[in-house]
């Protein structure tokens, strides 16, 4: 066993999830030197002690391998420079680094830890400065015991910092005593973790806690693939094997949980295959948020749609009497908007029936029928709100439309500051006759209920989307379960218009919706498909047609090309395609900053998406946008979304990846100009039609597939959906005027 000193000069890797390190040390004796090893949390600039061994790697040559290593402060004026330098001290780079080592030299540590506010004497130093850095110093101190304690827990740096920042000094007690605390209160960290660090602990792994916190785990798993509830005897399976204790002590958790109001427990009745009349009945495990959520929406919904027999009348009742052949003929003569019968009928159902759904696949007059629906709301007088659940699909609404639409967040108004609530909701609802969701299949269980408190008494609700898209990402399936019900006004536009059938993007789209193989004639524009059977192959032309082929061929540039990817791992998986393409589209280069961040290397001009709803940032989950800035000094990450710049925190940095490529469920409600997708048997378990299609129909002027025949016809064969635990569409129907589970008032 040897032992090294020195400082950390670069790191060439570093997994922040294990702490994993490749990096290049400059030796007290003996130069820069590769070093490798466990070292987490260590930081360019820190001056280290390392203990280990040397090797030599036949490919990198001679390398210390690092067995236990510590942080130590730099004694010399040099290094003190170089450690406060490096970005690791919010409030100081390199400039204000140097103006204190000149002002105090080889004292300045120790100015720091006990005389501070002496900092204001160094040239340029002023008050804010010198309070930021205090703080960020008193804050790096107490992160570091946070980290020496979570270390032996394989605890990343990342989230020590965000455990610091949620409970501050009291992080190591809560830790001590109630771990399971983590998974409710940090983002990104789940069960897994909390349970590693609860065992360490001593805490037994039948303790109540332990188990309860278990539970709510799985089902927290489950929203996340999409369930309102859980089936209670699955859950109970599910939790005992988990947690490898009897399922006694499960039912007991389930009992605990019901009555600290963590979880609700009733009969349901669900469909024992998907679209059938047979049902069966279950007890449900709900998280108390979802079953106030499904309870909510069925409520609002229902009264919506009796508003007649509640109130009378509804906000847009003059539309009963309307001479409708001359409405669509005035429209024709004033504005050249001439609807098929079809249409016709969407427009009077939506403007005679509370709540309306309109459903059709690409190319059938979606947003025709809408721009018709908005003139006559206007001619009228009408008020009417636009919205959509992400801001891409807010703004083809508003570009397809030619008026005002925006995310249902921002419709809303999110009012952080009073724990995440809405300006407008039951109480305070928009002042509008008629709401109008696009992309509605889009819509998870928890907004629709938010969006449906602000729809006033009376008003009408039109739902528009693709219910033979996917899912939404968050739990429930809304659309469908709403159409399911049978209790609102459906109207399904089928007819592709000529001017969508020149398409084969459009033709493809119906052909895959219809069970068919997807046609790839020679004389197509908009439809490609190259067949590579080796799957690192197909990774090396996804890279080629976005970086070269495709930018060449047809002038889109790289940054309106989306890849798309049916699953996370593998060579043709998000996450090694990412790395790939931000390599080939964006590499490192000089005067252009970089940071490694929540394991992962952000770097100015990345394209990133957020992965969580951040109220207090206003971004939400599927936001896109790229990286502007990075700044060393204040830690801090500028992103463009929607042209608007939002300015993370670094340890906010885990709320983003990267967003080269995607997968197929996160691009729903966007479109791009072009899509290229990697489809290959190796993605046999999400091979599946409503997948593809979706996929497909992504894109507005070119499809590029590369993979497989197999797997195309794998997909198209795969009708069968995922059936999702919900009972919204049961409650809906239920006896007129009341909601199972919520007294009417």
């Amino acid at each position: 066993m040897h032992t090294l000193r020195g400082v950390i000069e670069r790191i060439t890797y570093h997994n922040e999830e294990n702490g994993y390190t490749v990096a290049k040390l400059a030796a007290e004796k003996g130069g820069l030197v590769t070093v490798v090893g466990a070292m987490l949390g260590v930081h360019v600039g820190e001056s280290v002690e390392l203990k280990g061994a040397w090797a030599n790697h036949p490919q990198y040559g001679r390398q210390f391998k690092v067995e236990d290593f510590k942080t130590v402060l730099p004694a010399t004026a040099a290094g003190i420079e170089k450690y406060l330098g490096s970005g690791l001290i919010k409030g100081i780079g390199p400039v204000t680094a140097k103006r204190i080592v000149q002002r105090f030299g080889a004292d300045t540590l120790r100015i720091i830890d006990e005389e501070p506010d002496r900092l204001i004497e160094a040239l340029g130093v002023g008050k804010k400065r010198v309070a930021m850095i205090k703080q960020a110093w008193a804050e790096q101190r107490q992160i570091k015991d946070v980290m020496i304690f979570l270390q032996s827990h394989g605890v990343s740096t990342g989230l020590a910092v965000k455990i610091y920042k949620h409970y501050g000094d009291a992080a190591v007690g809560v830790l001590k005593t109630d771990p399971y605390r983590l998974q409710r209160d940090i983002h990104g960290i789940g069960f897994i973790t909390a349970d590693k660090i609860a065992r360490n602990l001593g805490i037994p792994h039948d303790s109540p806690e332990r188990v309860a916190a278990g539970v709510a785990y799985v089902l927290s798993k489950q929203a996340d693939e999409g369930h309102v509830y859980a089936r209670r005897e699955e859950l109970v399976k599910e939790a005992a094997k988990l947690l490898g204790v009897k399922e006694t002590l499960v039912e007991e958790a389930i009992e605990r949980l019901q009555a600290e109001e963590q979880v609700k427990v009733e009969p349901v009745t669900y469909r024992i295959e998907p679209r059938s009349e047979r049902f069966a009945e279950t007890q449900a495990v709900y998280l108390t948020p979802f079953y106030y959520g499904e309870i909510g929406v069925a409520n609002r919904l229902r009264r919506l749609n009796e508003a007649r027999l509640l109130y009378g009348t509804t906000r847009l009742s003059a539309f009963g009497a309307m001479n409708w052949d001359a409405a669509f003929a005035a429209l024709k003569r004033r504005v050249g908007v001439d609807l098929a019968p079809a249409q016709r009928e969407a427009v009077r159902t939506a403007l005679t029936h509370p709540v309306t759904v309109l459903t059709g696949g690409p190319g059938t007059g979606k947003t025709t029928t809408l721009r018709a629906l908005i003139r006559l709301l206007e001619a009228a007088g009408n008020r009417f709100a636009l919205a959509a659940p992400t801001g891409r699909a807010a703004k083809r609404m508003a570009e397809a439309t030619g008026r005002e639409a925006k995310t249902i967040h921002r419709l809303l108004e999110v009012q952080p500051s009073e724990g995440f609530s809405f300006r407008f909701n039951a109480d305070n609802p928009l002042d509008i006759d008629m709401l109008i969701i696009d992309e509605a299949s889009m819509l998870d269980l928890l907004l629709t209920n938010h969006l449906l408190k602000a729809a006033p008494p009376g008003a009408h609700v039109l739902f528009v989307g693709d219910v033979d898209q996917l899912p939404s990402v968050g739990a429930g399936n809304v659309l469908r379960d709403i159409i399911d019900s049978g209790e609102v006004a459906v109207v399904k536009l089928e007819t592709i218009f000529r001017q969508a059938a020149d398409s084969y993007i459009i033709t493809n789209a119906h052909r895959i919706n219809r069970g068919q193989t997807p046609l790839f004639p020679k004389d197509a524009r908009d439809f490609f498909l190259f067949v590579i059977e080796d799957v690192e192959r197909c990774a090396d032309m996804v890279i080629d047609l976005v970086q070269n082929r495709i930018p060449r061929r047809f002038g889109i540039p790289s940054e309106e090309i989306q890849v798309l990817s049916p699953m996370h791992r593998g060579p043709i998986g998000v996450a090694a395609l990412n790395q790939r393409l931000q390599q080939a589209l964006n590499p490192p280069r000089a005067g252009r900053p970089e940071r490694a961040l929540a394991g992962r290397v952000f770097r100015v001009g990345d394209r990133v998406m957020q992965t969580r709803n951040n109220y207090d940032l206003e971004v939400f989950n599927g936001d896109m946008g790229v990286i502007t800035a990075i700044d060393a000094v204040m830690h801090t990450l500028t992103v463009r979304i929607d042209e608007r710049l939002v300015v993370y925190d670094w340890a906010n940095a885990d709320e983003l990846v990267h967003a080269w490529a995607i997968s197929v469920h996160k691009s729903q409600g966007s479109e791009y100009r072009a899509v290229v997708l990697p489809i290959h048997t190796t993605h046999f378990i999400m091979l599946q039609r409503n997948l593809l299609y979706t996929a497909v129909t992504r894109a507005r002027d070119l499809v590029v597939m590369v993979g497989t025949r197999k797997a195309i016809a794998i997909a198209v064969r795969n009708d069968k959906v995922t059936e999702r635990n919900t009972a919204l569409a049961e409650r809906l129907a239920g006896e007129p005027g009341q909601v199972k589970g919520l007294m009417p008032h």
